[in-house]
């Protein structure tokens, strides 16, 4: 271990070098700016869309638009809503959270553009399941002599998937819970191990009832929560504002127990930690739009954006403004240990346990929302003989994350994060004109009504 840590060190590294963020922020600004600002203009109408979307659609499809979106902030929400905003600013300093949000911002254009092209290109499996994501629209879309982009697709989301989606979750629970409530690591790893088995193994539609059920529920829970901890501070709120926009540029000083940090990795870390909590342009979210009962890939798109609004905009926001108003960032510390923290400040007695609890129930969504971005890949090159060994191969994951080294799984998370964005990028990119027609095709039609 000692001997890979170095390498893998110097691998993330370069690939969340000046040349990926460029790559990520550049494509979600060329996609923003082509499609004429619609992420912003047209929310009101995604959010329509969204409702519309909870009762069964009677176009084809496997299950409901507002499921598939469930199932794809599942996966989203999870340890980097709240352990990941806290290492952000632990190693970024305050100003991480601004770019957090300006990679939301034109991340939403770039999760409109990946759900568009993932309905648009999906294909239907020997089960008459609809499947589709990346790279299925690098290899219909792109065409053959693309096909090897495609498989570095799937299988840099292979190990992304054992990283973001499932060793990293439950390291951050069962750590979580140790702090919390001293529970085993042990015994939280096999529990969550168990809970997960009960889901997956019932393939997409029982995930996606699962996810449709508890990720409101969730979701809501924690921001009343974390809007409560910020009203009791609101005095701060203001100053808080002022310290994310000037550290943004200037970088901070060393303060308290902070360490102080440069603009570079503001940027670095707000940036990287904003794509591990929402993903946009991972290609991870269009694998579950892609099941999506729809016939309209510019609707799904605009559904598929409100997870990267929703995911960093409001409960990463809130989890950063709660750690900056209460001063707990200057303490030293990082991770969930620093967002328990912060409630706990406000919320003594009580808000170091709803953290806890928010984090497990995060991140069993996340396990068991990537485990179907990670089988979906695996059987787009071994084909679907490799679905069952592949769950009995995540269950078992579980409590193997759960004891595992903290740092090493971020640092591994992170690299397979960077790697699989790649493909996805440069697809996108290739297949811009594509997606701007049918987005100005579906913009008439909808106009004409």
């Amino acid at each position: 271990m000692d001997a890979i840590i170095p390498i893998v060190e110097q691998i993330n590294a370069y690939v969340w070098g000046p040349i990926m963020l460029g790559l990520i922020l550049g494509t979600g600004i060329y996609l923003s700016i082509g499609l004429k600002g619609l992420t912003l203009t047209k929310l009101p109408l995604a959010f329509k869309s969204l409702w519309r979307g909870r009762k069964d659609d009677k176009s084809v499809g496997d299950i409901t638009p507002f499921n598939a979106l469930m199932t794809s902030l599942s996966a989203t929400i999870g340890t980097g809503n709240i352990a990941g905003v806290a290492t952000a600013i632990a190693l970024g300093g305050p100003g991480a959270l601004f770019w957090m949000w300006l990679t939301a911002i034109v991340g939403m254009a770039t999760k409109y553009a990946e759900a568009v092209l993932a309905v648009h290109f999906r294909q239907t499996n020997h089960k008459g399941e609809h499947v589709g994501g990346p790279m299925y629209y690098i290899r219909y879309g792109l065409g053959k002599k693309w096909s090897w982009l495609a498989f570095l697709f799937s299988l840099f989301g292979i190990f992304a998937a054992f990283g973001i989606g499932n060793t990293v979750q439950s390291n951050s629970v069962a750590d979580g819970l140790s702090s919390a409530f001293s529970l085993d690591t042990k015994i939280s790893g096999f529990v969550m191990m168990g809970m997960v088995a009960a889901v997956i193994l019932g393939g997409i539609k029982r995930i996606a009832d699962v996810a449709g059920k508890l990720v409101p529920v969730m979701g809501i829970s924690y921001v009343l929560a974390g809007l409560v901890v910020l009203a009791l501070n609101i005095e701060a709120i203001p100053a808080a504002f002022a310290t994310i926009i000037d550290s943004a540029f200037t970088g901070h000083a060393a303060t308290g127990g902070f360490a102080g940090a440069t603009m570079m990795a503001a940027l670095r870390f707000g940036v990287a930690r904003g794509i591990f909590s929402n993903e946009a342009g991972l290609g991870s979210a269009p694998i579950a739009h892609a099941h999506a009962k729809t016939h309209s890939p510019f609707n799904q798109g605009l559904i598929a954006m409100l997870g990267t609004f929703i995911d960093t905009l409001i409960i990463c926001s809130i989890t950063g403004l709660a750690i900056i108003v209460t001063g707990v960032w200057e303490t030293g510390g990082t991770g969930a240990p620093l967002t328990s923290a912060a409630f706990e400040s406000s919320l003594p007695g009580i808000g170091q346990y709803i953290v806890a609890v928010s984090l497990a129930v995060f991140a069993f969504t996340t396990m068991i929302g990537w485990s179907i971005y990670g089988e979906r890949c695996a059987s787009y090159i071994f084909g679907d003989k490799v679905i069952v060994p592949f769950r009995v191969l995540w269950i078992l994951a579980v409590p193997v994350g759960a004891l595992a080294d903290l740092e090493f799984i971020w640092l591994m998370a992170d690299t397979f994060n960077a790697l699989m964005a790649i493909p996805n990028l440069i697809a996108l990119a290739l297949l811009s004109p594509v997606l701007f027609a049918i987005t100005k095709k579906a913009l008439e039609k909808h106009h004409n009504k």
